[in-house]
C-alpha cells in the first residue's frame, strides 16, 4: 500500500482539515507515515493568509521538493494554492498536484490512482482495516495529528461573510457555512473516547455558528457538547466582538465544562482605524463589551489580537491603541504587522507604511504587554489550580490552566523539585492559598499527557509559570 504523508501550515482549522483527510487516506486503504521520508505520497496543506504564512508554505514545498526522489509524488493544497495556482505549478514544476480547499476527495481520487497505478491490486485481495478503523469513511477513532496531545481542534463552520479590508479568507474559503452538529457532537465524542481532555472550537467566526440551521446556533451546539459524559473541557477561539450576545456570556458563566477563556480578535481600537479596516463596533463599545464579559464571568481570561501599521495608521492612532491596551490590560495579547495581500480592498489605499514604522510598532506593543503579562502572572503566585499536562520528560512536566492555548499562550512549567515557599495572595478565580507550600506537595511520580492535575503556582515569568504538584 502506498504510504502517505501530511504537512500542515497555518492555523489549527488546516490542522482539522489534515486530519479529516489523514483518516479518509487511510479508510481508503493508505499507510499514513509520520516521516515525510518514508512516504510515497507527499501532500503539503498550505496557509496564504498573510505574507510571512505565504513565504513558510514555499519552503516547506521547496523542502519537500528536495526529498521528493524517484516515484515520489508531492501534492500541494489548501489556502496557498487555491490563491497561486498557476504562479506555483510555474515556478516548482516539482509539484504533480496542486488543489485549493474543501477538494480531499479530488486529491484522494487522484491518489487512488497512483495507488492502483503503482501496486498493481488484484480484485480478490482486500485490505484490512486496522482494528481503530470504523465502517464509516467520514470519522474514525484515530486521530493522526493530535493522538499524542491532551487536546484536540474541532471546526465547527468554514468561511467567512464578514468583509474585512486587509483580509483574504472570503475569497478563498467562501461564504460562511456551519458544519452540521451531529457530525461535531459525533466527533467530539470520539475524541473524549480516546481520552483527549480539552476540546477547541474553531471557525474563522465562531460566533455566527448556526447560520443556515434554523434556530440551532452556538449555545444550543455548547450545550449538547457539555451534556456529553466525560472528563473533559471546551475551548472556544475566535468571536467576533459585535457578534458576542448576553446569553453566549451567560452560558460560558454556567457551564463547567466552558474554560473562563474568550479569545476575541479585535485588530484595533481606534474607531478611523477600524472603519478603513471594515470591521464593526467601535472603542466605546469595545471597552462595555470587555467590562460586562470581566463582570458576568469572574477570572475570565481574555485573548485579543491586533493588526498594526494599517494603512494612514498615524501615531496618534498608534498611541491611543497603546492607551486602549493599558486600559483593558488583556490576559493575553498577539500582534500582526499588516501584510499587503494583493486583491483586498486595504491594498488599494493610500499611506501604506514602512517596514521599519512597522516592526517598531510590533516591538513597542509586544514589550507593553509583556509587563502586563507578568504582573498578572505574579498575582497567580500562591494559588492552586486544575492543569492538563501537556509533556512528561523525566524530570519535567509541561502543563496549562484553563487560561492557556496550547501553542499560542504560555505553560505552567512543573518540576520535581520542590522551590522555596511564596507568599500566597488569595486574590481573583483560583482556588486560594495561604497554606505552606511544603505541606500537600507531591512528585511527578506517574503523572502522564492528558492528566489534570492540581498545581500550585511558585514562580512567574513573562509569559509562562512554574508550578508544583499538590496532592
Amino acid at each position: 500500500m502506498l504510504k502517505v504523508n501530511i504537512t500542515t501550515l497555518g492555523c489549527p482549522k488546516n490542522l482539522v482539515d489534515s486530519d479529516h483527510l489523514a483518516k479518509s487516506f487511510v479508510s481508503e486503504g493508505f499507510t499514513y507515515v509520520v516521516d515525510a521520508n518514508e512516504a510515497d505520497i507527499l501532500l503539503v496543506n498550505t496557509c496564504g493568509f498573510i505574507r510571512d504564512a505565504k513565504e513558510e508554505s514555499i519552503e516547506e514545498v521547496l523542502r519537500l521538493v528536495e526529498i521528493k526522489m524517484g516515484s515520489k509524488k508531492l501534492i500541494v493544497f489548501g489556502c496557498l494554492a487555491k490563491r497561486y495556482r498557476d504562479e506555483l505549478l510555474r515556478e516548482i514544476p516539482e509539484i504533480d498536484g496542486i488543489w485549493g480547499v474543501s477538494e480531499e476527495d479530488r486529491i484522494i481520487e487522484y491518489c487512488k490512482k497512483l495507488q492502483v497505478t503503482s501496486y498493481k491490486l488484484k480484485t480478490e485481495k482486500r485490505f484490512k482495516k486496522p482494528h481503530w478503523i470504523n465502517n464509516e469513511k467520514q470519522l474514525t477513532t484515530f486521530n493522526f495529528q493530535l493522538s499524542t496531545l491532551s487536546y484536540a481542534y474541532l471546526k465547527i463552520a468554514d468561511g467567512c461573510d464578514k468583509r474585512c479590508t486587509f483580509c483574504v479568507i472570503p475569497s478563498i474559503k467562501g461564504k460562511f457555512r456551519s458544519f452540521p452538529p451531529e457530525v461535531i457532537l459525533k466527533e467530539a465524542e470520539e475524541y473524549i473516547q480516546q481520552g483527549i481532555k480539552e476540546l477547541i472550537l474553531v471557525a474563522q467566526d465562531i460566533t455566527l455558528y448556526g447560520k443556515g440551521l434554523g434556530r440551532y446556533n452556538l449555545i444550543s451546539l455548547l450545550k449538547d457538547m457539555v451534556s456529553i459524559n466525560g472528563d473533559f473541557r471546551i475551548r472556544i477561539l475566535y468571536l467576533y466582538p459585535t457578534e458576542i450576545s448576553d446569553e453566549l456570556i451567560e452560558c460560558v458563566a454556567t457551564e463547567d465544562k466552558i474554560c473562563k477563556y474568550l479569545d476575541i480578535p479585535l485588530q484595533h481600537s481606534e474607531d478611523r482605524i477600524l472603519r478603513l479596516m471594515g470591521r464593526r463596533g467601535t472603542r466605546k463599545e469595545y471597552i462595555k463589551l470587555i467590562r460586562n464579559i470581566r463582570c458576568d464571568i469572574p477570572g475570565i481570561a481574555l485573548r485579543t489580537t491586533f493588526i498594526v501599521g494599517f494603512p494612514t495608521e498615524t501615531e496618534e492612532d498608534f498611541k491611543g491603541l497603546l492607551d486602549f491596551i493599558e486600559e483593558v490590560r488583556f490576559d493575553r495579547l498577539g500582534v500582526f504587522k499588516y501584510s499587503r495581500e494583493e486583491g483586498t480592498p486595504a491594498s488599494r489605499l493610500k499611506g501604506h507604511l514602512p517596514e521599519r514604522v512597522k516592526n517598531r510598532r510590533f516591538d513597542e506593543i509586544m514589550k507593553r504587554q509583556a509587563l502586563i503579562s507578568l504582573k498578572k502572572n505574579k498575582e497567580l503566585i500562591g494559588r492552586e489550580f486544575d492543569a492538563i499536562i501537556d509533556e512528561v520528560d523525566g524530570d519535567l512536566a509541561i502543563a496549562r490552566l484553563y487560561s492557556h492555548t496550547p501553542e499560542i499562550d504560555g505553560v505552567v512549567i512543573i518540576q520535581n523539585t520542590v522551590p522555596p515557599a511564596h507568599p500566597s495572595p488569595s486574590m481573583g478565580e483560583g482556588k486560594g492559598g495561604g497554606e505552606s507550600l511544603d505541606s500537600g506537595l507531591c512528585a511527578l511520580g506517574s503523572v502522564e499527557v492528558g492528566d489534570m492535575v492540581a498545581v500550585k503556582i511558585v514562580d512567574a515569568f513573562d509569559y509562562d509559570l512554574k508550578g508544583v504538584l499538590v496532592k
